[in-house]
Formats: structure tokens, sequence, C-alpha cells
């Protein structure tokens, strides 16, 4: 599997893959769900091993641990997908559209 940062930095720093409609989904602790953001911008920290920032489409930074990122679509399709055990296949069936 390749790993979330690869996809991540492809989406930076590929301008033909980067220049997708992206979302990306995190399974959120307090509303027990996977949360599905559209976003415009990935902002990767200089030294951050542990989190990164997506700008969404209303203009918000939102930090996401790369531990709780689940999925990641371009173009409505989905792209990477962290392997998923029971609570996340319930929480998939709950999971916010965007």
């Amino acid at each position: 599997m390749v790993p979330i940062q690869d996809i991540l930095h492809r989406i930076v720093w590929d301008p033909g893959f980067g220049g997708g409609s992206f979302v990306i989904g995190y399974r959120d602790r307090r509303r027990e769900r996977i949360v599905r953001i559209p976003f415009e911008r990935v902002v990767l920290g200089e030294g951050s091993r542990f989190s990164f920032d997506v700008v969404g489409r209303d203009g918000v930074a939102r930090m996401i641990p790369y531990h709780r990122v689940r999925e990641v679509l371009r173009d409505g399709e989905v792209i990477w997908r962290r392997r998923v055990d029971s609570e996340d296949k319930a929480e998939d069936a709950r999971a916010d559209r965007p």
C-alpha cells in the first residue's frame, strides 16, 4: 500500500495530478465517523511528521493527523483507501458525503 504521505506529496508537487478536484475522508473522534472534506490545497509543514493541513473550499485550514486519514478521492473516484477494520466499516456507513 502506498503511504498517505506519498499521495499528498503527489497532489502538492505533480501539477498534472494535483489539478483535480479532491476530497479527503478522515476519522473524526468527536463525531465518531468518517468526515469528508473537499479541499483546494494541502499544506505539508516542514518537519511535521504527525499531521498536515488541508485548506477547504471555504478557505478554512484544518489540521488532520496522518493516522486518521481513511480515503482520498480525486474527481469523485477513490484513489487511496486505508485498509479498514470493523470499526471503519461501521463508520463508513455513517460517513458525511461532500
